[in-house]
């Protein structure tokens, strides 16, 4: 086996004394873990950062043997790690994507989405730049795993107007004047989440809340909703952020 990719770092676990098993992101052949000799030390503590991208290139005799990895860095995030609330949205979404994705399966829209998402974090001056694409992200993460939302039409009527409101049980869009007194029991669909364009922060919790529910109910579940805690860490930082 021998690959020589692009990747973004999703996840860094110490191993020996010295070494660090690594989970990148490929375009081409999705996650990809690997172990870094001396992946501990000063000299690469600041490479395998998650969300750094860097060219990797992994060997092993075997496809069912660990590849060793040799990284050299194409672009650091690592200001970023440096502000407590960029540093938590790094945290969470490459913690999300490392947890929820197969190894050696290709998600290239999933890897384009991200990329994408962690641009906005590095530029955006403030979270409302980038909080909308994150809870974007995780709506096509849902998807991309099959278990994607019909916000298309109402679960109920069928109507594609006015559509307000999720089930949370179905996933299925509702719209305003199928939800009359059923308000409590279904949550918010911000109009962001379906057409994409910019959000002020109630809908941006909507969001949030929304996705969240999916996350923890269809992936992040048994031992993988540990994963949950930095999700949870990055809502109440933006919540005290805007508050």
């Amino acid at each position: 086996m021998h690959l020589r990719a692009p990747a973004i770092i999703l996840a860094v676990r110490a191993h020996g004394e010295h070494g660090a098993i690594v989970r990148g992101f490929t375009r081409d052949d999705g996650v990809q873990p690997g172990y870094v000799r001396g992946g501990r030390s000063r000299r690469l503590r600041p490479v395998l950062l998650p969300a750094n991208t860097v060219l990797g290139e992994w060997r092993a005799r075997t496809g069912e043997q660990l590849a060793a990895l040799t990284v050299e860095l194409v672009h650091s995030r690592a200001a970023r790690h440096a502000e407590p609330l960029p540093a938590a949205a790094l945290e969470w979404v490459t913690a999300l994507t490392a947890t929820a994705l197969p190894e050696a399966q290709a998600y290239p829209r999933l890897h384009d989405g991200l990329a994408g998402v962690l641009d906005a974090i590095e530029a955006a001056p403030t979270a409302r730049g980038w909080a909308a694409a994150l809870v974007r992200y995780e709506l096509l993460l849902l998807a991309e795993l099959g278990f994607g939302l019909d916000l298309e039409r109402c679960v109920a009527t069928g109507a594609q107007d006015e559509l307000a409101f999720v089930s949370p049980k179905s996933g299925g869009a509702v719209s305003r004047a199928a939800a009359i007194g059923l308000e409590a029991k279904l949550l918010p669909l911000p109009d962001f989440a379906r057409a994409g364009g910019e959000a002020d922060w109630p809908a941006i919790f909507d969001g949030l809340r929304l996705t969240g529910h999916f996350l923890a109910r269809d992936i992040l579940v048994d031992r993988r909703a540990d994963t949950l805690a930095a999700r949870e860490r990055l809502v109440e930082r933006l919540k005290r952020a805007v508050a």
